[in-house]
């Protein structure tokens, strides 16, 4: 089993100016605990689930760079960008550029995005559902052209590239892996089939009815549901969770069928430790890769 941790909260104490050291030794912490991912949210605004929009927040993709100069082996990647918040080209170009700065250990995570107060608030974009997923589907298109080294103009409804060129390629080959989040089952999961090699999907009730229908859409597109990695986004609630807790959360979310848990960090909360001993004791009773 893989073990991932989320950190949607930059919330510590001392302000801003204890943002960099405090995050900054969670990403080394995780590295050195042998955790497999290492994730923040794309928003430019704090979403109401973690707290009020004027929490601090940072931009991902500086975050995950940050993150990555402070590391070795742990992946690292975005829970997830909404498709309207860049160009899929100028996105390709970051993630690769994370991916050759890293060693090869960027994803692509990437959805349709949801978030209209913070695209309001910025003055950014954000179309009708409808469009969205017609954007998604293209800018995964793109992602995979450009990864492939294939320069041949892009023309689709929504996005136009002269010369999608991507140089330097990235390290990890044939691409980053692109993980799709969302859970929606007529399309969602859909582009998880054709294009994805990862979804997300948060642990709850439906979890098991959402894998079925990802395999489903996997045998209409030919594609190998093993191939695909289910990932899901777990919480631990208690203000002082335990090494059993997540142990417990690993091994129900295995039977499940996922292959790996990312657990996200509530504010105030510090999982680094926890999910290193979690991790030695999942390996135990659950296969490694499962």
């Amino acid at each position: 089993m893989r073990i991932g941790l989320q950190v949607p909260s930059f919330t510590f104490p001392g302000g801003p100016e204890q943002i960099a050291p405090t995050y900054g030794r969670m990403a080394r912490d995780a590295d050195q605990a042998g955790l497999h991912s290492f994730w923040v949210m794309d928003h430019f605004f704090q979403i109401s689930m973690v707290g009020p929009a004027e929490e601090p927040m940072l931009e991902g993709y500086t975050a995950l760079a940050y993150a990555a100069a402070l590391t070795e082996r742990i992946t690292l990647g975005t829970m997830v960008t909404g498709v309207t918040y860049r160009h899929p080209g100028i996105l390709v170009k970051t993630v690769t550029t994370l991916d050759v700065l890293s060693g090869g250990r960027a994803w692509l995570g990437i959805g349709a995005a949801w978030n209209d107060e913070e695209s309001r608030g910025l003055g950014t974009p954000f179309p009708p559902t409808a469009e969205r997923f017609e954007r998604l589907e293209e800018a995964l298109q793109i992602a995979h052209q450009m990864w492939k080294g294939d320069e041949k103009p892009f023309q689709g409804e929504h996005f136009q590239l002269e010369r999608p060129l991507n140089s330097p390629q990235s390290i990890r080959r044939p691409h980053p892996p692109i993980l799709i989040g969302g859970t929606g089952e007529k399309k969602t999961l859909r582009f998880v089939a054709k294009y994805a090699d990862a979804c997300n999907i948060f642990d709850g009730e439906e979890l098991p009815r959402k894998l079925q229908v990802l395999r489903e859409h996997c045998e209409r597109e030919g594609r190998d549901y093993a191939d695909i990695e289910k990932t899901s986004l777990t919480f631990l609630q208690t203000p002082e969770p335990s090494v059993d807790q997540a142990v417990d959360t690993v091994g129900r979310l295995a039977e499940a069928g996922v292959d790996h848990v990312i657990f996200s960090q509530g504010t105030g909360q510090d999982l680094v430790g926890l999910l290193g001993e979690t991790l030695a004791q999942t390996e135990k009773i659950v296969p490694a890769g499962r």
